[in-house]
């Protein structure tokens, strides 16, 4: 009896999700590779309450020639104030698990990168990106 308690818990930790539970984003908008008018402002929702001190959202045009990865990457590493940024300065709350951000307007035609690095419940960072389109 003890073996199958013991098999039951190393396959529960094993099994995605059932140990320790990070935040997932569960919506945007724009929604992922859409193609859209510019819009006024990106929302994201996630699976838990985030502690926004220690979370770092961006928005930013992908360079030509650059993969949307390395446009998130570059986009994480900016000051919230960058020129290059599409967002705006937003005040965000303590903790929230919905994220608006505001975007500079008229934004150009083009790819953009929505990226997130967020500190989850269980205290690993997450992050994450999505794409859309302006037409």
């Amino acid at each position: 009896m003890r073996g199958g308690r013991i098999r039951a818990l190393a396959l529960a930790l094993l099994v995605p999700g059932t140990a320790l539970a990070h935040a997932d984003l569960t919506r945007v908008t724009p929604a992922a590779g859409s193609t859209v008018t510019a819009p006024a402002a990106i929302t994201l929702q996630f699976s838990e309450p985030l502690t926004t001190r220690f979370s770092t959202f961006r928005v930013m045009k992908v360079p030509a020639g650059t993969s949307p990865q390395k446009a998130a990457d570059k986009a994480l590493a900016l000051e919230a104030n960058a020129a290059a940024l599409a967002t705006r300065a937003a005040t965000l709350p303590a903790t929230a698990t919905i994220i608006k951000l505001p975007l500079k307007p008229a934004l150009p035609r083009g790819l953009y990168v929505v990226a997130w690095k967020i500190l989850s419940d269980d205290s690993h960072p997450v992050t994450g990106l999505r794409t859309f389109t302006v037409r």
